[in-house]
């Protein structure tokens, strides 16, 4: 998902009234709350607005930035994104899953899944991992959990992914946790005035269900 769906310029009210909210709220579904995902190397929960700090930091690096929507250029843009998130977490149509290692407090990267069709039936996903944690498996750790939750709590049967063709490493990864290339759409991503080739990757329910890539090779 290298087109972020949040636009920084829209509207969102009271910030912390927004997160304050949502935190008195039992997590008996995830439109209500996101659960807490725990991997071998890291957690997934729900942002919060203390990330925001560590999110800048760790986001809007060239070198993490030169391929998705640019970030917010703040902490208060990222305390907008934060709160921004939490409400279309709770209208149905979108998640995003902060990451944090294990032995932190604090956000190092995101997930975020959000419906192509209503009921996520078919979704898109992307992520976004601060640099210094780049090789550490973390990525495959998260992942894993977030693709399992798309198709085990959620319901989706395709989930998607977009990653512009100079993105190396990006596809890379994906490759690495078993999607199927399905093909490259040409110039569909603007980016600093310039218009980039994705690769669509793709992961089915069932292939996922029975622990194998599209390709049938065993996913490790």
């Amino acid at each position: 998902m290298e087109k972020m769906p949040f636009n920084d310029s829209e509207s969102i009210g009271d910030v912390r009234a927004v997160i304050a909210a949502s935190a008195q709220v039992e997590a008996t579904d995830w439109r209500r709350k996101l659960p807490v995902l725990t991997g071998s190397l890291a957690t997934l929960r729900e942002l919060r607005l203390s990330d925001a700090p560590s999110l800048l930091a760790m986001l809007s690096t060239e070198e993490v930035s030169r391929f998705i929507s640019p970030p917010p250029t703040s902490v208060e843009g990222f305390e907008r994104f934060i709160a921004w998130a939490h409400r279309e977490r709770a209208s149905g149509a979108y998640i995003c899953f902060a990451v944090v290692p294990h032995g932190m407090d604090t956000a190092v990267g995101l997930f975020q899944v959000r419906q192509l069709e209503r009921g996520f039936g078919t979704a898109e996903w992307g992520f976004a991992l601060g640099a210094p944690f780049w090789g550490s498996g973390i990525f495959v750790d998260a992942a894993r959990k977030v693709v399992e939750f798309a198709f085990d709590v959620v319901g989706t049967h395709r989930l998607e992914a977009r990653a512009a063709v100079a993105n190396g490493r990006g596809n890379g990864a994906l490759r690495k946790l078993g999607a199927s290339q399905e093909g490259v759409l040409r110039k569909s991503f603007l980016r600093n005035g310039e218009y980039l080739d994705q690769t669509l990757w793709t992961i089915l329910d069932e292939d996922w269900r029975r622990g194998r890539t599209p390709a049938g090779a065993r996913v490790h």
